[in-house]
């Protein structure tokens, strides 16, 4: 991101960072004018005292951005407290906070989960009684399905809650468990209007993975999108981030397709999408869709691109426990679909394993056709092994 937004022509850039400038590549270097770093990043007040700062020896910001999602609420802060154009605190955390989102989004008449932030066991044992199993649970600004729990029994619901412990300090957000296929919509805002999006399909959802440690994800980014078959999420899609007052910038929203065809929004974040999803639509598009966010943000511009082709990730997970002991299946794949990967980063022996859906490692394919990419990826998550021990 350093990079791509260092490189647009006239862009004068301050990197604010926990990390040393020394531990930067060369060709991240070249691209900083100036350099500040914290101890935290997501503290709002070690923001403003480094953009004070910088700002004093360089001249005022015009544009203050990140791409962690944890940042978009201390960002938005820091903005308004010293005038600088972007996102409000409002509208971060329209986004950032999950209960909040939802209430904004029903209240719209944006379909998502029946839902309550409890603090306490016996208000979640009231929404259990109200709404019924199976049920989902986790913290009100969590990300990436992190400290998520999907409980059907009531037996289940007593373990989560006692590890969890709600209270009014630190409250839990309780939701119905939808069913169906999930999938993301990638959406780029410009003054409020959606100017472009790019839809992915999950296989299977990311709660799933977690709960299943013999399973290996995989994401496919279709060639098609424009056509009839994502032409609700596309409208739902616009009249969520009308409703939560996305003005300009890149959101990512994960959703479900119900077994009768309607769709349910699940959440929606205001950054780029994690899990190589930036290089799904790069390899897609045969652009540099970094730098095209980068853009967006600090230009206000955009050219959109014109897909050319389905792209795949299938990502490679350890199996068992202890560190990574070996890797099967791999010269197969090559044989097989070797003309099709355009991107990998493979696990090593050693490797710790990461404890999260994304795994070890990954493949990428890429294809004009979908159903090729479809089956690829599967093919993939079928042959490789990598065992744990």
């Amino acid at each position: 991101m350093v990079i791509a937004a260092g490189s647009i022509p006239g862009v004068r850039l301050g990197v604010i960072t926990p990390d040393p400038v020394e531990r930067a590549s060369d060709a991240v270097r070249s691209r900083i004018v100036a350099h500040w770093r914290v101890d935290s990043v997501v503290d709002a007040g070690q923001i403003s005292v480094a953009v004070r700062t910088l700002a004093a020896k360089h001249g005022r910001p015009t544009r203050l951005f990140g791409a962690y999602e944890q940042l978009q609420v201390p960002l938005a802060q820091v903005r308004e407290e010293l005038g600088i154009e972007g996102m409000s605190v409002e509208t971060a955390l329209n986004f950032r906070d999950k209960f909040r989102m939802k209430n904004i989004l029903r209240a719209a008449g944006v379909p998502c989960a029946r839902h309550a932030l409890v603090d306490s066991e016996a208000e979640a044992w009231a929404f259990a009684r109200e709404t019924g199993f199976p049920l989902v649970l986790k913290p009100p600004a969590g990300a990436g399905a992190q400290a998520t729990h999907r409980v059907t029994t009531s037996e289940e619901l007593s373990e989560v809650l006692a590890r969890s412990e709600p209270t009014q300090q630190r409250p839990v957000l309780i939701e119905e468990f939808i069913t169906g296929r999930e999938h993301s919509l990638e959406t780029m805002s410009i003054g409020g209007k959606a100017v472009w999006h790019s839809v992915t399909n999950y296989f299977p959802t990311p709660l799933e993975v977690l709960e299943n440690p013999w399973i290996q994800w995989c994401v496919v980014l279709p060639r098609e999108t424009n056509g009839p078959e994502y032409a609700d999420i596309r409208d739902t899609g616009s009249r969520a981030l009308h409703a939560l007052g996305m003005t300009t910038g890149l959101t990512h929203m994960e959703w479900f397709r119900r077994g009768d065809g309607s769709l349910v929004i699940s959440e929606v974040a205001a950054r780029p999408p994690g899990a190589q999803m930036t290089t799904l639509v790069s390899r897609a598009n045969d652009i540099d869709f970094v730098q095209l966010w980068a853009r967006v943000i600090v230009t206000g511009t955009f050219d959109p691109p014109v897909q050319k082709y389905a792209v795949g990730a299938a990502y490679l997970r350890g199996q068992g426990r202890g560190a990574v002991k070996a890797i099967s299946g791999l010269s197969r794949v090559e044989m097989e679909l070797g003309e099709l990967i355009v991107d990998a980063r493979l696990p090593t022996v050693g490797q710790v394993p990461t404890g999260s859906y994304e795994g070890e490692g990954y493949i990428i394919v890429r294809h004009p056709d979908t159903a090729v990419v479809t089956q690829a990826v599967q093919r993939i998550v079928s042959l490789v092994r990598v065992e744990l021990g």
